[in-house]
């Protein structure tokens, strides 16, 4: 995706996502393009919604309005989900991303994939697997930075907490990845990792760039790879 000129649709749903967080969604979901639609949905006229007003001026959102008509019955998904569909017939974006940790917008990512468009999902780490391997792209909101989330990560990594990393994973996207010289770019190599498992993510192993993660791992090497002054990392199994 050219994030220079593609148009990102960002779709909140507002039961289940963190207004704390929409500015770092917001950052996220300008990595892949202009967000140019911005909407949240849920019962504005109740209480918990009023968490997200404070934010909506702010960062040019619009609220869409939506009852629960029955008592025990979400109609927040299904808004978006209708939305979602109008604005991928009038091809009014080149992608999509979804905020939500609901596997009810499953069906929804899997549709836009169908028709050839970028989706990326954004929610918490309980989000269910089928949601997350629905989308191009997963990120789960712990991952995103913010300066308390980032403090209590350093932390954690300190106590040991650190997320184990998955060698198999690791392995198998590497063995995808190289070419005759059994070498890997490294941009090849993080297309592969997010094609195995779309919730891939170097800052849940307390790194900024892939190039840093792979740095970091004993089995491997990174060797610069410079051309026309554009630096793209190879690796190397030792």
């Amino acid at each position: 995706m050219d994030v220079k000129t593609n148009k990102i649709a960002l779709l909140v749903d507002g039961d289940n996502a963190q207004a704390k967080m929409l500015e770092d969604v917001l950052e996220e979901a300008s990595k892949y393009g202009k967000v140019t639609i911005r909407r949240i949905y849920g019962d504005w006229t109740t209480p918990r919604m009023n968490n997200w007003k404070a934010v909506l001026n702010e960062m040019a959102f619009s609220p869409i309005q939506k009852f629960n008509y029955t008592t025990g019955k979400n109609s927040t998904d299904s808004a978006l989900i209708i939305d979602a569909m109008d604005i991928l017939h009038d091809n009014l974006v080149d992608g999509f991303c979804i905020v939500s940790s609901d596997s009810d917008y499953t069906g929804l990512a899997k549709r836009i994939r169908e028709d050839g468009i970028f989706v990326m999902g954004i929610g918490e780490q309980k989000t269910p697997l089928a949601f997350v391997k629905s989308c191009e792209i997963f990120t789960y909101v712990e991952n995103l930075e913010s300066k308390s989330e980032t403090e209590d990560k350093k932390e954690d990594d300190k106590k040991g907490k650190a997320k184990p990393i998955n060698k198999k994973l690791i392995n198998k996207a590497y063995d995808m990845s190289i070419n005759e010289s059994n070498e890997a770019y490294i941009s090849t190599l993080g297309n592969n990792l997010r094609k195995l498992d779309p919730s891939f993510d170097v800052r849940a192993y307390g790194c900024k760039t892939l190039t840093q993660f792979f740095a970091k791992l004993s089995t491997f090497i990174v060797k610069d790879n410079i051309i026309n002054g554009i630096n793209n990392p190879i690796i190397k199994r030792k």
